[in-house]
């Protein structure tokens, strides 16, 4: 069933009904399949995206910069000096002079409060493209990895291993609107917050998908039977003070070849990147043949060339 989702923020993966979600998938799929024949449709000839960037980023300004390329439209990057979000000049009034002059904001930012206050105060559509609390961006992109794999959702496993972060809550959220099961395996104290791990289980039966959520200390326990692998950094961007202690307490929960081969063997290996090898997992895995951390970052520019298409007015 199609939705109308014109004018529409994408602040977070749990706002979204499983149908919006699928749709953002099934929309990423063709407009993929029509670039390998060639197509490049000019949907968004003359729209002008307005990006901005608190946290510098390889594959976000990439996608969203190529997506709008491909579309017929113009990516206009605001990097850290340039507009010091907040600083120099008030969210709200950025926001305002932005949708004065732009069709869709991205923003890729610090805390989950930025990006909602732009969406509060901007009458365009605003994407989050990073922040403390989601990454909806990268679970799209992750998600029609797993889908291009596996041509469903429903029943698979992911076993989410490492820091309970934004790129943690986004995939446990698509999880529940999926019907995917999901075990997300943490040092203590590093779990996902209750608050994410409730929302997620309310999602599931809200809908119906059957989705498992589940949390735990102990790969051996969470990677039995799993589909899909996934690793994160430890330390995210903003957080290198943290670094050193966060490398001694996660050294356990390192993603090697003979953690890998715990899984299924048929699942595949996923790091929404960059990597730091040695740390969260091991080179070996990340270029092991059944890695599909490539094929990741490549669908980063897919699912957002769908977002923008199905988002922007």
């Amino acid at each position: 069933m199609s939705v109308n989702l014109k004018g529409r923020d994408l602040i977070s993966i749990k706002e979204l009904t499983p149908e919006e979600f699928f749709q953002f998938i099934e929309t990423a799929v063709s407009l993929k399949t029509g670039l390998n024949m060639g197509q490049r449709p000019d949907i968004l000839k003359n729209r002008t995206l307005a990006e901005i960037f608190q946290k510098p980023s390889l594959r976000t300004r990439v996608s969203f910069e190529s997506s709008m390329t491909h579309l017929g439209g113009h990516g206009i990057y605001l990097g850290p000096d340039d507009i010091k979000l907040g600083q120099r000049e008030t969210t709200e009034d950025i926001a305002k002079v932005l949708s004065g002059m732009a069709d869709v904001i991205m923003a890729r930012v610090f805390e989950n409060k930025t990006v909602r206050d732009l969406a509060e105060y901007a009458s365009i559509p605003v994407i989050n493209g990073l922040c403390d609390y989601e990454h909806p961006t990268q679970a799209l992109g992750d998600f029609l990895t797993i889908y291009e794999k596996y041509r469903r959702f429903d029943g698979l496993k992911i076993c989410y291993i490492g820091d309970g972060n934004n790129v943690c809550n986004s995939t446990i959220f698509s999880s529940a609107l999926m019907g995917t099961h999901i075990t997300a395996v943490t040092a203590p104290g590093f779990e996902p917050t209750e608050e994410v791990i409730s929302s997620a289980k309310a999602i599931a039966e809200r809908y119906n998908t059957g989705s498992i959520i589940e949390v735990t200390n102990s790969i051996e326990e969470g990677i039995k039977d799993s589909d899909i692998v996934y690793t994160d950094v430890w330390a995210s961007m903003g957080q290198e003070a943290q670094a050193d202690e966060k490398k001694k307490t996660f050294m356990p929960y390192q993603v090697t070849l003979d953690v890998f081969n715990k899984a299924k063997p048929t699942a595949i290996f996923m790091h929404c990147l960059p990597a730091h090898y040695g740390e969260e997992c091991t080179h070996e895995v990340a270029h092991c043949p059944r890695s599909v951390i490539f094929d990741q970052a490549a669908n980063r520019m897919h699912s957002i060339k769908s977002i923008l298409a199905l988002v922007t007015p």
